[in-house]
């Protein structure tokens, strides 16, 4: 075992002598402290505490020095390709609503992005309407600044597991990636998703342990199991050695120890252009371009996006444009644009490195390698995992058909969904079993709620069946998906939700409680089928106070049944207005969906039956206005109804029901065709 020595201003006497572990052993982030990258939380406490306080002492202005880079630029000195060093590609990824987008408007407001008279928004990046109201980023978004010199391009990417087939696309164009993860919950599940493609690309990672100033913040736990995090990824050596930044992205502060935070982002700035590479570029080479991701502009077209691999690209320039080496055909480039500030903005010529806007290609498709017309040849196409829920898209059938949707026909709903397949790469769609019916497959049930919800807002007006989990045949053995859960809740629900989460099959393989807020942390392994419709259950269960996070692992057995609703539901009865009268009786029944003056329809879902089966209610009667009735009215007192979001519906509904979508309403009704069937 090989030996490493090194001395502490304030022990004079002798040297610390501490062994270098390598990978494959017992690996501790000790090592990472002895190379003097990172501060001193990176310890751990097995070193001296003189030791400790010396090196605590490091001006937050002292050079970050990164093994990461001088490991790359070693290897690539073997090869025909140059870095280009004025430029750096950056993706920023995290679990969802660990601060990444806060943290982006701050770089660009430091960076003298926008007037300091200008009225921005907060989080600049979520320019969807659908992102602002969810808080989630959906689609990722391209900026630059620029930092002494260097141009810097940032991918804000979704953290969201159910959009990571947008994150693994992304990571062709970029060289490296900014880590952030919260400065209490540390790595969560999608963390480790993006992590391990970064590792596999060998990509250089910048550690960001955000919102430092909560008051629980506990950045040694968050750095150490970060650390065993890359481990667990087989991360090399290089990777290891992760430069870490402490920061807040709401106050725009950031250094290199927790305690000692500078006035404004410069250390994460200086870490990015020293830790992360420039560009591997062929300068002199034919000319290749990876379509990684594409925008519609009503008077452009369709705008290509991606990084210059080889060679340069100007604007009227014939190109080919591959997908593989037999399927070529020819196209001209009518614009370009790069990145600047937060803008695109049109330029005569790009070179190999940059991330550029191109268009001109009407059919492009992403993964397609725009090339030189005469040596050009492609690039590897992107490959993204594969879906695991579908869920059946229909017309509308109700009587309410086209009272209130502008997109009504079979022909519509083909269009729009066969257009989504353009730039969503991880989401599939077939045929159903009707010429009115589409299977549309994703990434998880949020993945196609985002889709429905834009289709809705887009004037569509359609129907959609139960999620359901896709599963295989391996060995002559039914599989089916398996996801990580991870729950955070409170101790005196814990039981609660052990057990509910117990009944869906799921296997608890880790606990531990978190800070002094008396927290647990709960970890189960799950079928996909076990989570449809767990959010409400779960936060019912605990008052509103579990957080819960999930993320594909694989695919396994099966798990055999698992019954997710044990109530019925309350369909009406006839067609016709609901009644302060009928609403009255009804409510003891169980919770309503619908309050007084409301057309309903035969066989809508209008409540939750309190027993199991469902029960048929007349919503709509009327009270009798006979002469023996003219007495005084009672005063009637209705409860307040429920008011379920798209993605309550979609959690609710059963085998036999669908969700009406339209671009004003939601709302649930019994399968026609499958309630004669069981008659």
């Amino acid at each position: 075992m090989e030996m490493v020595t090194t001395f502490s201003s304030s022990l004079s006497s002798s040297p610390l002598v501490y062994p270098k572990i390598k990978l494959g052993t017992v690996f501790t982030p000790q090592i990472k402290q002895l190379h003097g990258l990172t501060s001193s939380s990176r310890i751990s406490t097995s070193l001296p505490k003189q030791a400790l306080s010396s090196r605590s002492r490091v001006p937050i202005r002292c050079p970050v020095k990164c093994s990461v880079s001088e490991a790359t630029e070693a290897r690539t000195e073997k090869s025909q390709l140059m870095r280009r060093q004025d430029i750096r590609n950056i993706a920023i990824v995290a679990h969802v609503d660990h601060g990444k987008t806060t943290l982006v408007d701050a770089m660009l407001k430091q960076a003298k992005v926008f007037r300091d008279n200008q009225v921005v928004k907060e989080r600049i990046m979520d320019s969807n309407d659908l992102e602002r109201e969810r808080g989630i980023t959906i689609l990722s978004k391209n900026t630059s600044i620029t930092y002494k010199d260097t141009k810097i391009n940032i991918i804000d990417t979704p953290g969201h597991s159910d959009f990571g087939g947008e994150v693994e696309r992304i990571l062709n164009m970029v060289e490296g990636i900014l880590l952030v993860v919260d400065s209490v919950e540390g790595p969560m599940p999608q963390t480790r998703f993006v992590l391990k493609k970064a590792l596999e690309f060998g990509h250089a990672v910048v550690v960001v342990v955000n919102k430092i100033d909560r008051p629980s913040a506990r950045p040694d736990y968050v750095i150490n199991s970060t650390f065993e995090l890359f481990i667990e990824l087989n991360a090399s050596d290089e990777q290891c050695d992760f430069q870490v930044i402490y920061a807040s992205g709401i106050q725009g502060k950031a250094g290199l120890s927790p305690e000692k935070l500078g006035e404004d982002l410069g250390p994460l700035f200086e870490s990015i252009i020293r830790c992360i590479p420039g560009p591997r570029i062929d300068k002199d080479g034919a000319l290749q371009m990876l379509a990684t991701n594409i925008e519609y502009d009503e008077h452009k077209g369709r705008i290509a996006i991606g990084r210059l691999h080889a060679g340069e690209l100007q604007k009227g320039m014939d190109v080919k444009v591959c997908t593989s080496e037999d399927s070529c055909r020819y196209a001209r480039i009518s614009e370009l644009f790069v990145y600047e500030k937060f803008n695109r903005v049109p330029v005569g010529k790009v070179q190999a490195g940059d991330i550029c806007a191109v268009c001109g290609v009407d059919d492009i498709q992403i993964g397609e390698t725009i090339a030189d017309k005469q040596y050009g040849k492609p690039l590897p196409a992107i490959k993204v995992e594969e879906p695991t829920v579908k869920m059946s898209f229909s017309i509308n059938t109700s009587p309410f058909v086209g009272r209130e949707g502008k997109y009504v026909t079979s022909r519509n709903l083909r269009d729009r969904l066969y257009r989504e397949l353009e730039r969503n790469l991880a989401m599939k769609v077939e045929d159903g079993e009707t010429a009115d019916t589409f299977i549309v497959s994703g990434r998880g049930t949020l993945h196609i709620t985002i889709l429905i919800e834009n289709m809705r807002r887009e004037g569509y007006e359609f129907m959609v069946g139960p999620p359901r989990v896709i599963t295989k045949r391996v060995n002559d053995q039914l599989v089916e998906p398996y996801e990580i859960a991870t729950v955070e809740v409170p101790e005196e629900h814990m039981g609660a939700v052990v057990e509910l989460l117990g009944k869906r099959r799921g296997q608890m393989f880790d606990m531990e409680g978190v800070g002094s807020e008396g927290t647990t942390f709960l970890r189960y392994k799950i079928p996909t089928r076990g989570l449809l419709g767990l959010r409400n259950a779960i936060l019912t269960a605990s008052r509103g106070t579990a957080i819960l996070n999930t993320i594909f692992d694989s695919y396994g057995p099966w798990a055999g049944d698992i019954h997710t609703r044990d109530q019925g539901s309350l369909v009406a009865f006839e067609e016709g207005t609901t009644t302060s009268y009928a609403l009255a009786s009804s409510q003891e029944r169980g919770q309503m969906f619908v309050s007084p003056g409301i057309d309903v329809y035969k066989g809508q879902i209008v409540g939750i039956h309190q027993r199991p089966g469902d029960l048929s209610l007349n919503v709509c009667k009327k009270k009798a206005a006979t002469n023996v009735r003219s007495n005084k009215e009672q005063t009637v007192v209705l409860d307040t109804p429920l008011d379920y979001s798209l993605d309550d519906c979609i959690e609710y509904i059963q085998e036999d029901e669908l969700v009406e979508v339209t671009p004003s309403s939601i709302r649930m009704c019994k399968n026609a065709k499958l309630t004669k069937k069981t008659r």
